[in-house]
């Protein structure tokens, strides 16, 4: 279906609009973020919500205004004073009075005689500003608003403030946000009349003229009926788009699996341990999703060290019994082939054929690992996204398990699913993700949660130091490494940086190596994978006894016996990874121990945020409080990966409506699975206004 017609003004490029250069559209469509190729759009500019308000309101004589306060006065010109030939540094003052008092307003280089053409010496003038005092008396520097008295209408009184850019004047962008407005059309409503009456909504076209053009400062305020019917909006386009790939996912009919009662039981008895009671439950939830005719699609959520791997072994080794294939997919070689040591003995052990996959093995081995997929006798393949490009063709693959979900968005959960058009899906992360967030990024999918450790997982102890205690944390590791231990030390960045008064990992190397000598190596991120990889085996063979890295350890690398880490400067890590980096101790069987050192002054939400890390290891805690600390973007690392940011909802004030946009897209498409009729024909056109029109495709006849 191509956009709807009534929507056409407000997609067209802002060149369209009239004052608007290519200088000012190139800016503006690099501000707004368009998409690749195309301009910055009328949409664009009412997508842009205001931050605050300016009040004009307060008119008021000279006498009562006051220091710092924005007022709007009726003045009386009186002279100017020019600046002095050659001292184009001085101001252009014109000097004002009303029945109460005088004031000075106040130019700084103001050539071309603008100001004598706007301030007409014994005319009389409104003029908007902010008060200031100079030498004892009123002024206002640089006035916002100069207008006659029989236009007085048009000085607006109650002004919103927007986010601007460099480049990007507020006056500018006022005037490009009341265009907007202006081509606002008429919409019809995707929201029911009851609901709009009780929450006492006005609908999107006036919730829009009331957050731009307010009459009252208190019309666009986050809290306001306008506000919040424009972030429920937001949120229910969310939560649609999750719906319908959620049932185009689902629908693509999978295939129900048959398994014999002791599918797994080969597996099972080969480890070295019993399954936790919530592994078992997380298990029996996918085990019933492969029997069913639906297609699964499933995250599975557990906490550093809860054993999510061994679930997705087991599921995979049913698969296998089954007849089909199955895929794990890592975001890194690193990643991909420690899964592969893991699976690899227990596989071997339960006769089920397995192989490593990655992009930098010699062309004979692809080639024999590419028949054995071809040929069904590879029935787990492990690697990294390589596996899903175009020679690899699979016998019959069943299932594919994708670890750490969310570098991987929606757009990434679809594409996947063509290898296999039939495949159940599972999505492991290790980042514990409160509520909210799941039902933001992942409405799409069913949830199992692992929230115990597995046995023999010993309880981390915790300490905050000041890096001042350098001294005492040296000779402490010198004794724990003499004892036999191993030990991480991580750094916030390579190499030191001219900005930031921040110890690197490569000069806290070299005075770590003054002390240690060839006991300690150096991993980071800009490293080759083949030198990385490298270092990480002698660690984990314990011919390093201190490894000091940056954050590239945090995901997933796994050494027993390496009982101690230590954050530098943990102040400027967030608690998600604080609590990533503390997982990769406790592994084995011994005490283990995290320190973090921080450098003074620490901000109140570090000292929160290392309050935290110190009191619990649970990460579901962790997580909330992380949320409340800095909000959703970060938490997801959704910065980087393209995933919903929100421009209109806020989510800590707006967090109560997701709940309900997730209710209501539900019971839509439940109610009216096609999205037909009028009710339909709405809801489409809120796809489009959110730029969510690419689940248009997906919505299913009827």
């Amino acid at each position: 279906m191509s956009r709807p017609e009534t929507l056409e003004p407000l997609f067209r490029s802002l060149h369209t609009v009239k004052g608007v250069g290519d200088k000012l559209a190139a800016l503006l469509t690099r501000y707004f973020g368009a998409p690749d190729g195309q301009d910055a759009i009328i949409l664009d500019v009412l997508m842009h919500m205001p931050s605050g308000m300016v009040d004009r309101r307060r008119q008021v004589g000279i006498a009562d205004a006051h220091l710092n306060q924005v007022v709007t006065l009726r003045l009386h010109i009186d002279r100017h004073q020019p600046p002095p030939r050659g001292k184009p540094y001085v101001p252009h003052r014109v000097f004002a009075h009303d029945d109460s008092g005088d004031i000075s307003l106040v130019f700084f280089r103001a050539q071309g005689g603008w100001v004598e053409k706007a301030l007409p010496v014994g005319e009389e003038r409104y003029v908007s500003g902010q008060i200031g005092f100079f030498n004892g008396e009123k002024q206002i520097t640089h006035p916002d608003y100069i207008v006659e008295p029989d236009n007085f209408a048009s000085l607006p009184l109650v002004e919103p403030v927007y986010p601007l850019t460099n480049g990007l004047s507020s006056k500018a962008l006022a005037k490009l946000v009341r265009q907007a407005v202006e081509v606002l059309p008429d919409i019809p409503e995707w929201i029911d009349a009851a609901t709009m009456a009780s929450r006492k909504w006005p609908s999107f076209t006036q919730a829009m003229r009331m957050v731009h053009l307010p009459d009252q400062p208190d019309e666009s305020e986050l809290w306001a009926p306008a506000r919040q019917r424009l972030a429920y909006d937001e949120y229910l386009a969310g939560q649609i788009t999750l719906q319908l790939v959620r049932s185009t996912m689902v629908s693509a009919r999978g295939i129900a699996r048959v398994f014999s009662a002791d599918a797994t039981l080969n597996v099972s008895s080969l480890l070295p341990f019993a399954l936790t009671g919530g592994q078992q439950a997380a298990l029996d939830d996918i085990l019933a999703d492969l029997r069913a005719p639906d297609r699964m699609s499933r995250l599975l959520q557990g906490d550093v060290g809860s054993g999510k791997t061994v679930v997705a072994l087991m599921a995979m080794a049913a698969m296998a019994e089954s007849g089909a294939q199955s895929a794990l997919m890592a975001p890194t070689e690193l990643l991909a082939s420690q899964h592969f040591r893991t699976i690899k003995p227990l596989c071997d052990g339960a006769g089920i054929g397995c192989a490593l996959l990655t992009g930098k093995m010699p062309a004979a081995e692809r080639r024999a690992i590419r028949a054995g997929l071809a040929d069904g006798s590879i029935s787990i393949i492990v690697g990294t996204h390589a596996l899903f490009q175009s020679d690899i063709k699979f016998k019959d693959l069943g299932l594919t398990v994708v670890d750490e979900q969310h570098r991987f968005g929606v757009h990434q959960r679809l594409a996947l699913s063509d290898k296999g058009r039939h495949t159940d899906l599972l999505v492991m992360t290790a980042t514990p993700i409160p509520r909210t967030l799941v039902l933001t990024h992942f409405g799409d999918m069913e949830v199992s949660v692992l929230r115990e450790k597995p046995a023999g997982r010993q309880p981390i102890d915790s300490a905050v130091l000041s890096i001042n205690d350098y001294p005492r944390v040296i000779a402490r590791l010198q004794a724990r490494l003499a004892e036999g231990a191993q030990a991480y030390w991580v750094c916030p960045l390579v190499e030191e940086s001219e900005t930031l008064e921040v110890v690197s990992a490569e000069d806290r190397f070299a005075e770590l190596r003054q002390v240690f000598g060839d006991q300690v190596a150096l991993v980071h991120g800009r490293m080759s994978a083949a030198a990385k990889q490298a270092v990480m085996e002698r660690f984990k063979a314990n011919e390093i006894k201190l490894l000091v890295a940056t954050t590239v350890i945090e995901v997933g690398v796994d050494v027993p016996n390496a009982t101690i880490m230590i954050i530098e400067h943990a102040e400027r890590f967030g608690l998600a990874q604080l609590h990533q980096l503390r997982g990769r101790v406790g592994r084995g069987s011994q005490r283990s121990a995290c320190l973090l050192l921080y450098k003074e002054p620490l901000s109140e939400t570090a000292k929160a945020r290392l309050e935290t890390i110190k009191s619990t290891e649970d990460g579901f805690v962790i997580a909330e409080r992380d949320l409340e600390l800095r909000g959703q973007g970060d938490l997801l690392g959704t910065r980087q990966s393209g995933m919903p940011g929100y421009r209109l909802a806020v989510p800590d004030v707006h967090r109560h409506l997701l709940e309900f946009a997730h209710d209501d897209a539900k019971n839509l498409l439940a109610r009216n699975p096609g999205l037909t009729g009028p009710e339909g024909d709405a809801i489409r056109i809120l796809l489009y206004l959110f730029r969510k029109h690419l689940a248009i495709p997906l919505i299913r006849a009827g």
